[in-house]
């Protein structure tokens, strides 16, 4: 292997590691916004846990999709949420017997 070989490996190879190390830290800004997202929602919606969760899962997935998950993440989670605390109330109100809540 002659210089200007092993310098484009190496070059390559930095590359490759800033990329990696840039998605690993994207993968964390979203975690980090989902369990703050998942500790406000857990303790103001009444809403089962597992709900919120399965609902922030779902809005994750969705803005991986986007292209741009750390900007669209923190509205579709919110907006998933509350769709999710909106049918939770009606399924409840349903099963109990009680009207809605305006």
């Amino acid at each position: 292997m002659n210089t200007n070989q092993a310098k484009q490996k190496s070059i390559a190879k930095t590359v490759s590691d800033l990329c990696f190390a840039s998605y690993q830290k994207l993968v964390a800004g979203i975690e980090d916004a989902k369990r703050n997202l998942a500790a406000q929602f857990h303790g103001q919606e009444a809403v089962p846990d597992q709900l919120v969760n399965l609902a922030l899962n779902e809005a994750e997935a969705l803005a991986w999709q986007s292209g741009y998950p750390q900007l669209v993440f923190p509205a579709l989670a919110t907006e998933k949420v509350t769709a999710a605390s909106a049918w939770y109330r009606r399924s409840k109100a349903l099963t109990t017997g009680h009207a809605l809540a305006a």
